[in-house]
């Protein structure tokens, strides 16, 4: 066997890392850019992510999954959208549940992963993972939920119009919803029965009027999909928004272009939230020549470093 180097896989040298005094988030991340392993796939996506948003005629999806809400992530997620750097949000109904509940003034309360469960029961404490959460809390959201359902038109609705009819009802700056109604900016939220939020509908439509057609929006979504000139996505975790997002270049002859995966989940069980982006290209939905990472690490660690990266960039363009 010829075990000579191989000129076209031996081309680009590790960089080791330089850490000085008062770099900024982009120094950093073009520190990690000569780096392998996760440094070097972050730097990659701060690469993609950054000509995405700097590309005038892509559209900008972006599918929030996991609790990323109550871990601290929706105002990151509200100033992209005020910015102009989030055209189509996809999420799941978890996420603007807990968007709402911050919006109403409720907070989240830092806490313990380890935990005594059955003693947070007694309490009326519940906890997602080192996040606590009173029940009180949702009593206050389910009178709120129940006053905009009451204040809704009687004509079919689809679910990102219940959505946006919520956004307008709250007052809170950090609020992903109230940001998106005021934007205009569509939120889709495919599971939405899934959620505080679609139980409450469903509790209210016992008694009630209310017209939700959950296929609704599936047209309103085509549409866009059609009319992109060139579509990016950035997902947080998989699952609905993840495969909403992407299945929808399915019925289009186009493809996303730009692919961002931030993860911590791996391929091996066939599961949405780590199926690589490389497997999408197998369907069609992410393009053969697509620009596209997936970085294995905690996206509440991942997300704010690349955007505060690229905002950086942004502003020297």
């Amino acid at each position: 066997m010829d075990c000579g180097a191989s000129a076209k896989n031996l081309t680009t040298p590790v960089k080791g890392a330089k850490i000085v005094p008062n770099m900024t988030v982009d120094d950093l991340v073009r520190e990690y850019g000569g780096c392998a392993f996760g440094a070097g796939r972050l730097a990659e996506a701060v690469d993609i992510y950054y000509e995405m948003l700097a590309s005038e005629n892509t559209t900008k999806f972006f599918g929030l999954a996991g609790a990323m809400t109550p871990a601290g992530m929706r105002t990151i997620v509200a100033d992209l959208i005020r910015d102009g750097h989030i055209d189509v949000l996809v999420t799941t109904g978890a996420n603007m549940v807990h968007d709402t509940v911050e919006a109403l003034g409720l907070h989240h309360f830092k806490g313990s992963d380890c935990a005594n469960d059955i003693q947070l029961r007694h309490e009326c404490i519940d906890r997602i993972y080192d996040v606590y959460l009173p029940d009180q809390h949702f009593t206050d959201l389910e009178e709120f939920l129940q006053g905009v359902y009451a204040g809704l038109p009687q004509e079919k609705l689809s679910i990102r119009q219940v959505l946006t009819e919520i956004g307008k009802n709250l007052d809170d700056d950090s609020s992903i919803l109230k940001t998106a109604a005021e934007m205009g900016v569509p939120v889709y939220c495919p599971a939405l029965q899934d959620s505080v939020i679609g139980l409450q509908a469903w509790l209210y439509k016992e008694g009630n009027p209310l017209h939700v057609d959950a296929f609704a929006d599936m047209h309103e979504f085509m549409e866009i999909c059609y009319e992109a000139e060139s579509a990016g996505a950035m997902l947080l975790g998989g699952g609905v928004p993840k495969n909403y997002i992407l299945q929808s270049m399915l019925v289009t002859p186009k493809s996303f272009e730009y692919a961002i995966q931030l993860t911590m989940d791996h391929p091996e069980t066939g599961g949405l939230s780590g199926a690589t982006l490389d497997e999408a290209r197998s369907w069609g939905k992410v393009g053969e020549d697509a620009k596209s990472v997936t970085v294995y690490a905690d996206a509440t660690i991942t997300l704010p470093l690349i955007v505060s990266a690229v905002r950086t960039r942004l502003s020297k363009r």
